[in-house]
């Protein structure tokens, strides 16, 4: 049973665009990622930071243009809930990724069938 050239034209057309959408959508969510982590290792340096500071340290933190004195168990705690949300974020972003790689895969793949069977 043969495919009409315009069905398996279509259905290439379809398969194409959401293999690509996918290839798109993972140099995104890559990206990201990178993103996350840099802010990640940001955090956690200025945490180590924080720590080996005196107690009597003021700390500042910019609001705006501007500074406002902060003290360091308010800041060591914002770094913290900040480290749980990017956390969070990278948990999200992976099974994203691992998403979007089986949906390239099975694109991929149907495209090589349906080449491969030459619409028979």
């Amino acid at each position: 049973m043969s495919i009409p050239n315009e069905a398996l034209q279509k259905i290439l057309q379809e398969i194409g665009q959401k293999k690509a959408f996918a290839e798109r959508q993972l140099v995104v969510v890559k990206q990201q990622k990178t993103l996350k982590n840099i802010e990640t290792r940001k955090l956690q340096l200025t945490a180590s930071e924080m720590e080996s500071l005196p107690k009597e340290t003021k700390v500042y933190e910019g609001v705006g243009k501007m500074f406002v004195c902060t003290p360091i168990p308010d800041v060591k705690k914002r770094l913290s809930s900040e480290s749980e949300q990017l956390k969070s974020d990278l948990t999200n972003l992976d099974k994203k990724e691992d998403y979007l790689e089986k949906t390239y895969q099975n694109s991929k793949t149907s495209l090589e069938q349906v080449l491969r069977s030459g619409g028979n």
